[in-house]
Formats: structure tokens, sequence, C-alpha cells
């Protein structure tokens, strides 16, 4: 027997949209794309920042500290750039920070979140949703993935 997946719940139209966003273009392009489509849908677009924990700044506790400290700051930046962005538009969204790594807590957030699909960026290079990230989703979420350029 096929091994079941939930996330369709038997409805017209999409629901909830997962969008890393790590303050990389690429993210940034994947934000709006993904916007766009929660607007048109009336779906909920759900922002995910993942704070990863295998930088060298946790492997002290000052380091893990500052390391902290940054991430919290980071998140109330990227909410007030959506706040911003979104203002008006008529886009329901919420920001959510997770730790761990970037692809399991996207999968993670949007099992959460009953996500109809996640969005990501383009990987360019090594670090936050780059690299290995849109490869590892596609390999292994449980729900569509869209890659944006």
């Amino acid at each position: 027997m096929p091994e079941q997946y939930d996330f369709e719940l038997g409805k017209d139209g999409l629901a909830a949209i997962v969008v890393g966003v790590d303050g990389s273009p690429s993210s940034v392009n994947a934000a709006a794309w993904a916007s766009g489509l929660a607007r048109r849908e009336n779906a909920l677009l759900v922002l995910v920042y993942v704070e990863q924990l295998s930088s060298l700044a946790y492997f002290t506790s000052l380091g893990a500290g500052s390391a902290a400290s940054t991430a919290v700051e980071w998140v109330a930046e990227l909410r007030g750039l959506a706040e911003q962005y979104f203002g008006g538009t008529g886009v329901r969204w919420e920001l959510v920070h997770h730790r761990g790594d970037a692809a399991h807590g996207l999968e993670e957030v949007a099992e959460e979140r009953r996500a109809d699909c996640i969005v990501v960026g383009r990987s360019h290079h090594g670090g936050g949703l780059q690299g290995s990230v849109p490869k590892a989703l596609i390999h292994d979420a449980r729900r569509p993935v869209v890659v944006v350029p």
C-alpha cells in the first residue's frame, strides 16, 4: 500500500503556504512570489525563518547567547519588513521563528500549519536557505515544493 500523505484536505484552493525567508535575494524573490499566490488564493502566508543551530557561534555559551540575540533581532526586523510589505495588500500572514535544520524546520512548520506547499529560493551557494535546502525539500518533503529563482 502506498505511503499516506495527509496534506490534501479535500478542498478547493490553497489554505496555507509556507515560505522560507533568510534575507537572501532568492528568499526575497520566493516570498514575493508566494505572497502573490497567497493573495490570489486568499491563503495564509507563513513566513518561516529557521535559525540554524549548527553555526560555530553555538559551540560556546557566550557565542550561543550572542547568536540567539542576533536571531531574535533579525526576526523583529523581518516582522517590520513584512508589516511594511504586506500592509494594505490583503495578504494574511504570520512569521514563525524556528530553530534547527532549515529543510526539516520548513517541513515541520508546514506540517503544523497543514500547508499546501513550501516555497523556497533557488540555491546559489552555502548558508541560510542556500545550499542543499531546496534539494533536501524536493527529495524529502511530504507536500509540493516550489523553488523560485
